[in-house]
């Protein structure tokens, strides 16, 4: 992947990270995880995790479907090493390998189940990773997509207002590495130009009552840590400005008498089946048509 389609490369390969995404997992996965069921799919699935960083969600994915095999790819070789080296007691069920999702070396039709999670607000033309996703996606699976949404994150108003961290930081900053924060509303719309059938929109709530706070807490703190310097050099705001406001809102998270709230829009669709697929030969098993 070039330096223009991963501009946020320095943010992706920091620490902070690897906190954010092992508290996102531990946020989200909990509701997301029901999700899958509505597929259908068992037995000895392929599956692909695309832009799986640590391997937080490749793992449980393998739990979720204990006969599949299970790929995990990422940019970041560092996040692969890890990976490898943390659920190696699951190799080679489940494997992970460095590579580039708008360029993705698995051949067509390959997957019963594409998952994709946390990626499409921090890269540019994040239709050309879902016509990827899609294109590996065997007739019948399915695509199933974490799209952030930085227009969904409502926090109270303390002495500074929250939304200007999102309004006149993140978005801006967005802005000037040509990525979308606010992706999540239009990735239903791209799948769709896709072709993809039985099209849904979920959300998990993640929230000040349904997460535990320092989970929740977790998350923008890591957040702060990756990014409050580099809004304050692509955005309006100024490095104290954009510290100050994550520092308010975490503390609101904690705060046993305020609320906050992220809504996560997750997407899933099924590959429709061509009239020159031999559906006779694909086990009825391994996937839900």
């Amino acid at each position: 992947m070039t330096p223009q389609r991963n501009p946020q490369a320095e943010q992706m390969a920091a620490e902070s990270m690897r906190r954010t995404l092992a508290a996102q997992a531990e946020a989200i996965w909990p509701t997301e995880q029901a999700l899958f069921a509505r597929y259908g799919l068992s037995g000895k699935l392929e599956i692909a995790d695309i832009g799986c960083g640590n391997g937080d969600i490749t793992h449980r994915l393998a739990r979720l479907y204990p006969d599949a095999g299970v790929l995990g790819v990422d940019i970041l070789g560092a996040a692969i090493a890890h990976a490898r080296e943390r659920y190696d007691h699951l190799s080679p069920r489940v494997r992970f390998e460095r590579g580039d999702a708008f360029e993705l070396t698995l051949p067509a039709n390959t997957c019963d189940l594409v998952v994709c999670r946390h990626l499409t607000q921090a890269v540019p033309e994040p239709r050309k990773v879902l016509t990827e996703l899609h294109r590996i996606c065997k007739p019948g699976g399915w695509l199933h997509v974490l799209s952030e949404d930085y227009g969904m994150l409502h926090m109270p108003l303390g002495k500074l207002d929250p939304d200007r961290l999102w309004r006149d930081g993140s978005m801006q900053y967005a802005k000037a590495t040509g990525t979308d924060n606010r992706v999540g509303r239009h990735t239903w719309s791209y799948l769709k130009a896709l072709g993809l059938e039985e099209l849904r929109v979920d959300y998990v709530v993640v929230d000040t009552v349904r997460v535990p706070r320092a989970t929740f807490a977790a998350i923008l703190q890591s957040w702060a840590d990756g990014y409050a310097d580099a809004l304050s050099e692509k955005s309006e705001l100024t490095a104290h400005e954009s510290r100050a406001l994550f520092e308010q809102i975490v503390a609101s998270i904690r705060d046993p008498d305020s609320y906050a709230v992220w809504h996560v829009p997750i997407l899933s669709g099924r590959k429709p089946w061509r009239s020159e697929d031999n559906v006779v030969s694909t086990p009825t098993e391994s996937r839900s048509r």
